[in-house]
């Protein structure tokens, strides 16, 4: 237990430091350097987000019946080909390459890391280990954030190549050092069949919709998905168009400023998420949390109103710190409380659905929203964002425990034709 312990914590602190990197600047990069037009830019977005929502049931296949291991590999090696080619070719067909790679790559990790730490100490051992991991992930984004300020004060592609690299190191890391012993692979014979994907599927399927807890998160999923794709790509339009970023120093403004944004809110969310998890530590470790989910999300609903409304850009970034501070909060519980829900056997191939209904939601949402914005407004877009995320409250609240405290995992049943195959057990 404490060799998975320890891996999955090296495991997120890479990967914190390796998308901080991407995430700090990498629109800048493409706006300035590669001239992508504000189409261009949100098309790239798009085929990011439709390539997960095509590829994250079929990779959470491969990690339920083959491989966490193997699916992780996979993804960090192709999440690190994707910002290496980006970052050495600064073209449209570059930046949307590196986005369908990158999106392939995401759906590889998306899930597996939790599922295999699950299955690796168990899922009731695993909330605190997840709100650690998100901690040290918190610590590394900052160290990363930091380190693309100095990397793309000398060409802005550089941090995208670092993060390249590490990814790549990544994948040498868990292929040397990442132990899979809580994981029962598919029998070599019942593999390669299309059959037994569709089975893992319909299993995925079953347990959400068979159990209270998944199924009201599938829904929460979609509405989030509908609405953040928006506040993501919007937020930097809003501080752009509407305040004045003045040079630092002689340095390039909108650089070192949104590395200092960046690093406020990162370091708020740690904060927040180390001071919440000593002063109430059983609160975060409720088997039944609806009500700090349902908080966590009002929390997120009021802070895009902030951010949309406050004509004071201290006020509007708080807004913005106060969104992504509550949803940073909120995803290491939220991922306890579905691993808890969830069958091993079923376990990422439903992280996965659950994935896949948030990918859908941003595809449709983001272009949508993104229209109200060219019409009414950055401020009317995320309006409308904030609307929309708001049901997920309700349906939080609505969510109340059974008797025992909670909604117990599916299983699946020995006997059952379309489950039979299915020998797997882990998740991330």
């Amino acid at each position: 237990m404490t060799n998975a312990i320890r891996t999955f914590r090296i495991y997120v602190a890479l990967l914190g430091f390796a998308y901080a990197l991407v995430g700090t600047l990498q629109i800048v990069y493409q706006a300035s350097v590669v001239g992508l037009s504000p189409f261009q830019l949100v098309l790239v977005g798009t085929v990011l987000e439709a390539t997960v929502f095509l590829c994250e049931v079929p990779t959470g296949v491969v990690a339920d019946r083959y491989s966490r291991r193997l699916s992780l590999i996979i993804g960090a090696s192709l999440s690190g080909f994707a910002f290496v080619l980006q970052g050495l070719v600064p073209e449209f067909w570059a930046a949307v390459t590196c986005s369908f790679i990158w999106g392939v790559g995401f759906t590889f990790m998306s899930g597996s890391g939790q599922a295999w730490l699950a299955d690796e100490i168990g899922p009731d051992n695993a909330q605190p280990v997840f709100t650690q991991g998100r901690q040290i992930d918190l610590v590394f984004t900052i160290v990363g954030t930091l380190a693309a300020c100095l990397l793309g004060l000398r060409y802005l592609g550089l941090p995208l190549l670092v993060a390249g690299v590490t990814f790549l190191a990544v994948a040498l890391f868990l292929a040397f050092f990442m132990p899979e012993n809580g994981f029962k692979p598919t029998p070599l014979e019942d593999r390669e069949t299309f059959s037994a994907m569709f089975a893992q599927v319909k299993t995925g399927i079953a347990a959400i919709r068979s159990n209270r807890v998944l199924l009201t998160m599938a829904l929460v999923s979609l509405f989030v998905g509908l609405a953040s794709e928006a506040v993501d790509r919007l937020w930097v339009d809003r501080i752009l168009s509407d305040f004045t970023l003045p040079s630092i120093a002689g340095l390039d403004g909108p650089t070192v400023w949104f590395t200092v944004f960046t690093l406020v809110g990162t370091a708020i969310s740690l904060v927040v998420s180390l001071t919440v998890n000593r002063v109430i530590p059983r609160t975060m470790n409720n088997r039944h949390p609806n009500r700090l989910m349902a908080l966590m999300m009002a929390a997120q609903v009021a802070g895009i109103v902030l951010l949309g409304v406050s004509p004071i850009i201290g006020l509007a970034l708080a807004g913005l710190w106060l969104r992504n501070g509550a949803r940073d909060l909120a995803f290491p519980v939220q991922m306890a409380w579905m691993n808890r829900n969830l069958d091993s056997r079923a376990r990422a191939t439903g992280l996965s659905l659950n994935s896949q209904i948030d990918a859908f939601g941003q595809v449709t949402g983001g272009p949508s929203i993104g229209a109200v914005g060219s019409k009414l407004g950055v401020t009317a877009a995320l309006a409308v964002s904030a609307v929309v995320l708001s049901p997920a409250i309700a349906l939080y609240l609505a969510l109340k425990p059974d008797r025992r405290g909670s909604t117990a995992p599916v299983e699946v049943a020995p006997g059952a034709p379309a489950e039979r195959e299915l020998d797997t057990a882990a998740d991330h």
